[in-house]
């Protein structure tokens, strides 16, 4: 299991205070702490050599003091941007991220413990992104993935599928879920990014997949007693198996190789509601546990697009007026 500690004794004593700030005070998930706290690191490692403060074999950010904050320019960060994308070849949205880590850590710096008189990283401007349309399965493909279920597990095996294709869950909110947290009016309590708490609603194929998953989940010598998903070993399911558990089933369903994932499974659950079940994009934001509405209406796009490749299969689409 992987560890998510930052490493504190690495790092200067303002990063290490902002890492607890943003943990204890904004109640942020024990993992963006940590993805916080490898971006900084890296950003201030950057920063040293490029400033020649270390050598580049001889790298040690402790010496990160207020005095070093207040020389950090809005160019250093975009040199480094630079540095990610052309060096360590990141992604738009992997610098989009790393933008979001220095922007919130240098307003932390200027508001909150008023170090700089001005914030240097206010302007920095996030990476553009290429919009591109989620992958996601169809009605007739989600079900052959449900009907090739197998197996001793089969049972778990398909009840995770369901509340995958069902519910949209992430990957981490599924595997986090407690049998207490299913209510007896069929409605679930999912905790999802930076420990937010939401309720989803569970219809039949949800209660009749885990209903017949609870009646053969073991009871003797489970060691994460509330865990609904158990693994062989009686723990708490991990991120990694549940993985396993799709991959394995959408191969054996003929939806190998086609960049599917259990985040694939997500954006199926969202685009079958909004597509077949003409779900207001306000509610689809609140089920999914989107925090901005700009991310739920990327499933309003991605109907428009199919409305358009509809329109242009049509036989008579490609027929011209003939010239008399």
């Amino acid at each position: 299991m992987t560890n998510y500690k930052p490493d504190y004794e690495a790092f200067p004593p303002l990063l290490c205070d902002y890492l607890l700030y943003i943990e204890t005070v904004k109640n942020r998930a024990v993992k963006t702490v940590f993805e916080y706290s490898i971006n900084l690191r890296e950003f201030l490692s950057f920063l040293v050599v490029e400033k020649k403060i270390c050598k580049p074999d001889n790298i040690d950010i402790r010496i990160c003091d207020e005095n070093f904050f207040n020389n950090v320019s809005l160019s250093d960060a975009y040199q480094y941007l630079s540095y990610c994308k052309n060096e360590k070849n990141n992604s738009a949205a992997t610098r989009s991220r790393k933008v979001i880590a220095i922007r919130q850590f240098f307003k932390y710096l200027t508001d909150n413990r008023r170090i700089l008189a001005d914030n240097p990283m206010r302007a920095l401007d996030t990476p553009k992104k290429e919009k591109t349309l989620p992958k996601y399965l169809t009605l007739e493909q989600s079900m052959n993935l449900l009907s090739s279920v197998d197996g001793k597990n089969k049972e778990r095996d398909y009840a995770i599928l369901t509340i995958f294709l069902n519910c949209g869950l992430r990957l981490s909110e599924l595997v986090s879920l407690n049998y207490t947290d299913i209510r007896s009016d069929n409605s679930m309590r999912v905790l999802g990014k930076g420990s937010k708490e939401r309720i989803v609603y569970l219809n039949d194929a949800c209660v009749s997949a885990i209903e017949a998953y609870m009646r053969v989940r073991p009871k003797d010598g489970v060691i994460d007693k509330r865990a609904l998903f158990l693994s062989n070993r009686l723990r708490r399911i991990s991120t990694r198996t549940v993985q396993h558990i799709v991959d394995t089933f959408l191969e054996k369903s003929g939806l190998a190789n086609m960049g599917l994932s259990t985040h694939k499974l997500r954006h199926t659950a969202a685009t079958l509601m909004y597509q077949y079940g003409n779900v207001d994009v306000l509610v689809l934001k609140d089920v999914l546990g989107h925090e901005n509405l700009s991310t739920t209406e990327i499933y309003t796009h991605l109907a428009d697009t199919q409305k358009k490749d509809a329109i242009e299969s049509n036989p008579l689409s490609s027929i011209k007026p003939t010239k008399k």
